[in-house]
């Protein structure tokens, strides 16, 4: 078999597997399937995280998994599957980060990892077996791969510095006074 054949297959088991655990974890968060808690729920968990509103937090967490997920599998609209499943992946690890790197202890390995994964399929793009191919890749164009990037990047930024000044005045209010 030629080396790309066994790239482009590669691709689409990481595709496959990937888009899978995505899918699943937005599910939980929409639907409640999987174990999962359902939407309004969801909400109530983003809040207390310091994800406020907590129904459009939850609402855009579930969306980003299960949508970007969705898309990365099929490998259809790559660069903004891969950076949405990286964006919300990035909120994931802003709520990990204080219990350090590895998951054991509660860290943000696990969302790290999910997100690298998805910004790396992301820019190297979905192989020959995706309906990115199918299509002419007229949802996988360079300027579809910046753009995808730096709208996630930024709404990432965004989100994550909120919710950091929500956590720290939510400390100060908990502090007794000096």
């Amino acid at each position: 078999m030629p080396l790309n054949h066994r790239k482009d297959l590669a691709l689409l088991a990481l595709r496959l597997g990937l888009g899978g655990v995505l899918v699943a974890h937005g599910a939980q968060k929409l639907f409640g399937w999987f174990g999962g808690q359902g939407l309004e729920a969801a909400a109530g968990s983003m809040e207390s995280m310091g994800f406020e509103p907590g129904a459009p937090s939850a609402l855009a967490s579930g969306l980003g998994e299960a949508g970007g997920g969705a898309l990365l599998a099929l490998g259809l609209a790559t660069p903004a599957a891969g950076a949405a499943a990286a964006g919300a992946m990035a909120g994931a690890v802003s709520v990990h980060v204080p219990a350090g790197f590895f998951s054991a202890s509660g860290g943000f390995e696990y969302p790290c990892f999910l997100g690298f994964t998805a910004a790396c399929i992301g820019v190297a793009g979905p192989g020959r077996y995706s309906l990115d191919h199918a299509t002419g890749h007229i949802l996988d164009r360079p300027w579809t791969l910046a753009v995808a990037f730096l709208g996630s990047a930024v709404a990432a930024a965004t989100v994550i510095t909120r919710r950091n000044c929500v956590v720290r005045a939510r400390m100060a209010r908990e502090l007794p006074d000096a």
